[in-house]
């Protein structure tokens, strides 16, 4: 269980005689302990001692889920609420230079992105999408029915427009804003009006798998401008995969604002190699 690009550069090492990969759909996890925890104490104010999981959910909310001993077992924040301050130490770098979001090596992958929101809109009793992509995962997905342990509601279907609503997330983006040299806000939105916000766009906003592609491709976009401003335009077209390059393309072409944005990382990154390269020079001279 887990993900299917790191399993599958090991697997023949194993001796296995057959692998079946469960993987669920991955993005921007923590790169230790300790900044999860900060990121549960800082960010969303909850006791980090006492929570059990928490997700990114498609209400624009990132739901938490508390022992059931405490005050408030299950708690929403509206992710406009979130400090803009504790995103950069709360993802990995690793993730920040990844596209593979929608676990594309494993058998089957099991997640909340394109299933509606239901059960009382909690994380814990609402569907999850389940992606079958070859002979191997409909075997674990029939066992599973067989055994009782998972049961189908209806094929997943979407509905709303995605793309600008993506674009749009990539701009406001801390990290991003970070990279074009804008102002970062220490502080989220007050709580009223991020629950206003959260509200109306899980009204208006993309559901289902339309949720899903925004997701896909916010991510993508903003991991584009990330290898972009540490590694430059050539080596990231080397760590770029294609469907990561179409859809990235697809915002470049039809997206002026988000074109706009990438050639002001583009410039920012130029000035600081220029910078780089004048102090080396300057500081060759002087020991010479």
């Amino acid at each position: 269980v887990g993900l299917g690009a790191a399993f599958r550069s090991v697997q023949d090492k194993l001796g296995l005689d057959e692998v079946f990969v469960l993987g669920t759909n991955c993005a921007d996890n923590s790169p230790t302990p300790k900044a999860a925890q900060e990121f549960l104490r800082e960010g969303l104010k909850v006791d980090e001692t006492k929570v059990q999981g928490y997700e990114f959910m498609q209400d624009f909310r990132v739901h938490v889920k508390m022992e059931k001993n405490t005050p408030d077992d299950y708690i929403k924040k509206p992710y406009f609420c979130l400090p803009g301050k504790v995103a950069e130490g709360a993802i990995a770098k690793s993730c920040l230079a990844c596209f593979d979001y929608t676990n594309a090596l494993a058998d089957v992958v099991v997640g909340y992105m394109g299933a509606p929101l239901v059960g009382g809109a909690r994380m814990d009793k609402s569907y999850q999408t389940i992606a079958v992509r070859n002979t191997r995962g409909e075997r674990m997905i029939d066992v599973a029915l067989q055994s009782g342990r998972i049961q189908f509601g209806d094929i997943a279907g979407g509905s709303g427009a995605h793309e600008k609503m993506a674009s749009a997330t990539v701009a406001a983006d801390s990290i991003v804003l970070a990279m074009a040299g804008g102002e970062v806000k220490q502080e989220g939105m007050p709580v009223l009006v991020g629950e206003i916000m959260a509200m109306a766009l899980t009204k208006i906003g993309p559901k289902g798998m339309n949720f899903a592609r925004y997701s896909i491709d916010y991510h993508i976009l903003r991991n584009y401008l990330h290898v972009l401003m540490e590694w430059g335009e050539e080596r990231a077209q080397y760590a770029i995969p294609i469907y990561a390059k179409n859809i990235v393309k697809k915002y470049l072409d039809h997206d002026k604002s988000f074109a706009d944005l990438k050639e002001k990382i583009v410039l920012r990154r130029q000035s600081q190699e220029s910078i780089e390269r004048n102090t080396s020079d300057i500081n060759a001279k002087m020991k010479s």
